[in-house]
């Protein structure tokens, strides 16, 4: 069984990691690709590093752990340990000073993070290349970002140059974090929306809203009372004709370990056809997966002929 400290050989070389400014996931244990690391993440933050633990570790193992950090990070001012196998997720610093709130940099864009006031952090670092995507296929094009969160896909539409962006989630705290996470990037909000809506109240507000040409949809893969993946991703899959325009891509992200990209495929095929996948978006290279249960993102394109 690996330790902890063993997890360092696996840690991307110094030339990798050259520009220490830039955030990133260092070690995914969670794709299963490394024996006896499968329950820890170690994320850098800068000046932040946080390991996040599925299952619970000795001290010690943690303290050998930090100290192997610590020397490969010399920039790092605080190492932080998540418990998400308890349910708020607690955080514990393990070394350096308290840091709750910090502006991460990801490419040229910023964007705000909390660390111990909520269970995630406000980024999913393994949506990067997602974002990347959206930032450079968006120019002039309408965007309706579903289940929006902190609206880090809005700050990349924006940055892309999209004509309009309307972001839709239930959380309002979400919604407020991602107005702020706008003006970070100094992005005019004229062109941006932020709506505090149930999605799928919400079909006739969209077509009003609409056409848009480009969808994102990143949904969580459960939530109590509003979210069942599996129950409810059709649900938009067969509407979007309604507020979606002629020539328009779709951007469909699914991270339900238990769901394969056939879920979306197969839905796909039967309740909008005229979409067809036109691109796969793969997570980092650092997200390596032995199982295929990690985050799948597709594209499609819809075919008017």
């Amino acid at each position: 069984m690996s330790k902890l400290s063993d997890l360092s050989q696996y840690l991307p070389s110094p030339a990798e990691t050259k520009d220490l400014l830039q955030a990133r996931r260092l070690f995914h244990g969670r794709g299963h690709a490394y024996d006896g690391l499968h329950h820890i993440t170690v994320d850098w933050l800068p000046p932040v590093v946080l390991i996040t633990l599925f299952k619970p570790e000795p001290r010690s193992e943690i303290d050998a752990l930090a100290n192997i950090l610590r020397t490969y990070l010399p920039s790092c001012t605080s190492i932080q340990l998540q418990h998400r196998y308890e349910l708020s997720g607690p955080i514990d610093i393990v070394w350096g000073e308290l840091i709750q709130q910090l502006v991460i940099k990801e490419n040229t864009l910023k964007y705000n993070i909390s660390l111990g006031l909520a269970r995630n952090t406000g980024l999913f670092l393994d949506m990067k290349n997602g974002r990347n995507w959206v930032q450079t296929h968006c120019r002039n094009k309408r965007v309706l970002n579903l289940f929006s969160y902190t609206c880090g896909f809005s700050v990349a539409a924006v940055a892309g140059n999209a004509r309009s962006v309307l972001n839709i989630d239930l959380s309002r705290a979400a919604l407020n974090v991602g107005r702020e996470n706008h003006r970070l990037n100094q992005q005019a909000l004229e062109i941006v929306g932020f709506e505090k809506l149930n999605i799928f109240k919400s079909f006739g507000r969209f077509k009003k809203r609409g056409p848009f040409d480009l969808l994102i949809c990143d949904p969580p893969t459960f939530q109590k009372g509003s979210v069942d993946i599996i129950r409810d991703y059709p649900k938009i899959m067969r509407r979007l004709d309604d507020f979606m325009a002629p020539e328009s891509a779709l951007v469909l992200c699914l991270n339900a370990p238990d769901l394969g990209r056939e879920f979306l495929i197969g839905h796909m095929a039967e309740l909008a056809p005229q979409y067809k996948l036109s691109e796969e978006i793969k997570p980092p290279e650092v997200y390596l997966e032995s199982e295929g249960k990690g985050l799948k993102i597709l594209c499609f394109q819809k075919n008017n002929n």
